[in-house]
């Protein structure tokens, strides 16, 4: 099967190039650039990932050819390494703008911090961004993506799919050029220092943002709220009288009692 992947686009997706099967699309990509053979835009895209990576080391795992799985080469060289999670902030809202466009206005469509898609308790993709950095400021990104969309059939139940949502099957090189124009406008808002809509953006789509619900916090299961999201990517936690903040490694979700 032969992916056309037509985006309208300045350069995000240009090229797109086509991988039936692969280890990581982000592993891909960065073979390309050490061969200096991908400018900015490039995109790989598979439709079969054998050793594809998530957040915390994680393995993401995907039915071959039933789910979007692609990495894009950027150069926000005009961003500082103490402000990267900007950039994390805009490609995860132009994944939710894709999916907002598919389900329409829905509260349950949410994104999990720092950068996973939700709909209600269940996970429909993740994001897993790589940086490089020349001195002070970012020197390349390649911004890997997982979408689950025509696998019916999830092994965990903490994920779904949107064939699994609305009971239809999608044509994934459309889906997958509607995606790489979400990520190149919500790019260029970054790149035009649009960050006050892109914060305010984010933290309206955020999950249990303002709500009272369980974390893990040092071994121990602990009810807090969330209350924002450092510039440095701090996700920052009111537990009782105390306000604390956490990396990525610090702070785990807990189980809610009912869905969003």
């Amino acid at each position: 099967m032969l992916m056309d992947i037509r985006p309208e686009t300045l350069f995000t997706g240009r090229p797109a190039i086509w991988l039936p099967s692969c280890g990581s699309t982000n592993t891909e990509l960065q073979g390309l650039l050490l061969q200096n053979r991908a400018s900015e835009g490039c995109t790989v895209i598979t439709g079969h990932q054998t050793h594809g990576r998530g957040q915390r080391g994680n393995v993401w795992q995907a039915a071959p050819h039933e789910n979007l799985l692609l990495s894009v080469l950027w150069r926000p060289t005009f961003l500082t390494a103490n402000r990267q999670f900007l950039l994390s902030q805009a490609v995860a809202l132009a994944v939710h703008d894709w999916a907002a466009a598919l389900l329409g206005p829905t509260p349950r469509l949410r994104l999990k911090w720092p950068n996973d898609v939700y709909f209600g308790e269940q996970k429909l993709g993740g994001i897993l961004i790589e940086n490089s950095l020349s001195g002070a400021n970012l020197q390349h990104s390649i911004v890997g993506i997982g979408l689950n969309v025509n696998q019916q059939q999830v092994d965990l139940p903490t994920a779904t799919s949107l064939a699994s949502l609305t009971g239809r099957a999608y044509e994934l090189a459309t889906l997958a050029a509607r995606l790489l124009e979400a990520l190149e406008r919500r790019y260029l808002q970054l790149r035009a220092g649009q960050v006050a809509r892109l914060r305010t953006d984010y933290l309206a789509a955020l999950y249990r943002y303002q709500e009272l619900a369980p974390y893990i916090v040092d071994g121990q299961t602990v009810i807090g709220q969330i209350v924002g999201v450092e510039e440095d990517g701090r996700l920052a936690v009111q537990l009782g009288t105390e306000m604390r903040r956490f990396g990525l490694q610090e702070i785990r979700f807990g189980h809610a009692a009912t869905s969003v």
